[in-house]
């Protein structure tokens, strides 16, 4: 299995070392022809206008949203659950456009709260035995999910691990985390 992750900005060194930990074929995805080839692919948590704006001077919007409408599986966490969702508002209720909108889910950015609000909490996450420490850094909220949504985990009666078929998101921060189990289940289950 090849793996990309979307190298732009953000966490994207720490993904590739879990997926390097768990012995996996993983490239650091900067333009369309790092696309070809890969099973699956991982757009880290970082700045979300920022990521917009780099995937769009990448030239990258266009190649990955046809990937992603030919089924590739897709893990977003963070900002990548942003740029996956249907709709994402900020904090003063502005919606902005979706850039992938592969996701039914409405998420508010910094939903959590700012960089001092951000916070580790303990989760109970279906397929996944015990806790896993969940990562919350400028968290976005997944305010709602649409029929066809399965929530994977939740804090506090939210949403925070989310599937839809092959589109996986998550509001913290796996890679962050030490623990290699939820990444090793997305790969499970998407190269099945």
């Amino acid at each position: 299995m090849k793996v990309g992750v979307l190298a732009l900005q953000g966490a994207f060194r720490e993904h590739r070392e879990v997926l390097d930990a768990l012995g996996v074929d993983a490239i650091e995805v900067r333009s369309a022809t790092d696309l070809s080839g890969i099973d699956a692919l991982f757009l880290p948590g970082g700045e979300s206008t920022t990521i917009t704006k780099l995937l769009e001077t990448s030239q990258l919007v266009d190649p990955i949203r046809t990937a992603l409408a030919d089924g590739l599986p897709v893990f977003g966490t963070c900002a990548g659950l942003i740029v996956l969702a249907d709709e994402a508002r900020d904090q003063h209720g502005v919606v902005a456009p979706s850039l992938f909108g592969v996701l039914g889910a409405t998420v508010a950015r910094n939903g959590y709260g700012t960089q001092r609000d951000s916070f580790e909490a303990a989760l109970r996450i279906d397929g996944i035995e015990g806790t896993f420490p969940g990562v919350f850094i400028r968290a976005p909220l997944i305010e709602s999910v649409q029929p066809g949504v399965d929530v994977l985990a939740t804090h506090d009666g939210d949403p925070v691990l989310v599937r839809q078929g092959k589109v996986w998101a998550a509001t913290f921060h796996p890679e962050l985390s030490g623990d290699l189990r939820l990444h090793q289940r997305f790969l499970q289950e998407v190269s099945s």
